[in-house]
């Protein structure tokens, strides 16, 4: 096969990931969501778990199909915390380590008329003195955990009261130029194997407690890629390019290979 397979797979750190790398974890490299998308876009690996958003700004990719990180109400680990009103906040603090929350936050604020500014975060133990901040992943998950005055707007579930959509928050990223034979089948095997363990992923995983990860992984999180999830990233298109003059692509969805 040439070069190994061997560390040309990335992922995030996130609990959120850990059923779609069940097996392959020796093989895979982990790194923040905004560093993986970074190493992906310059070829260094042939397959990424990222934001959506990388791939509908960046023509490089195919999406794997039947694969991602989405939800289909409250996701619980990308929210806005928040004191005053939102109509009232002026800066929102947003940790910038994914670019589909981000810009999901955009879409969400445009719907309601608000337009606060957005100022890169990523102090996460000084959360909670942030009168307004936009956190994900494993940081949202402890600030939501601890003690804290804020009101929490969960993205998820705004997104799917505008919307009656499942929103996708991550995919499997392909690089067209890059795609070593069994890859795709490999990636849906680490799905299957996963969900299956889906139980021992809960009671092992060292993150948070057993009852949060069971909660989260099978109440919140959603792993499948079907026809309601494209068509969840299809709205999210149409209102990407309702407010940004860049190029949003669609995606293009290749089954295992």
């Amino acid at each position: 096969m040439g070069e190994s397979m061997a560390n040309r797979i990335g992922s995030v750190p996130y609990l959120n990931s850990a059923p779609l790398t069940c097996g392959i974890e020796g093989e895979t490299e982990f790194l923040p969501p905004s560093r993986l998308a970074k190493r992906l876009r310059a070829g260094e690996l042939a397959a990424g778990l990222v934001s959506i958003t990388e791939v509908l700004f960046n023509d490089l990719y195919d999406t794997l199909d039947g694969v991602a990180v989405a939800s289909d109400g409250p996701v619980k680990s990308v929210f806005v915390a928040h004191k005053k009103p939102l109509e009232q906040v002026e800066v929102i603090h947003c940790d910038t380590a994914s670019l589909s929350s981000v810009n999901l936050l955009k879409v969400t604020l445009a719907k309601r008329g608000l337009s606060p500014r957005l100022e890169p975060f990523g102090d996460y133990d000084r959360a909670a003195e942030r009168d307004a901040v936009m956190l994900i992943g494993n940081p949202g998950l402890e600030f939501l955990r601890s003690r804290h005055d804020h009101k929490i707007l969960d993205l998820g579930q705004a997104w799917r009261e505008d919307t009656g959509l499942p929103f996708v928050f991550a995919v499997w990223a392909i690089r067209r130029d890059q795609r070593p034979p069994g890859l795709g089948q490999k990636l849906l095997q680490a799905k299957r194997d996963g969900l299956a363990k889906l139980d021992e992923i809960i009671a092992t995983h060292p993150e948070f407690d057993a009852e949060l990860r069971a909660a989260y992984l099978r109440e919140h999180i959603r792993f499948d890629l079907g026809e309601r999830e494209k068509q969840g990233i299809a709205c999210f298109v149409e209102r990407l390019r309702a407010i940004t003059d860049e190029t949003v692509y669609g995606p293009k969805y290749i089954a295992g290979f």
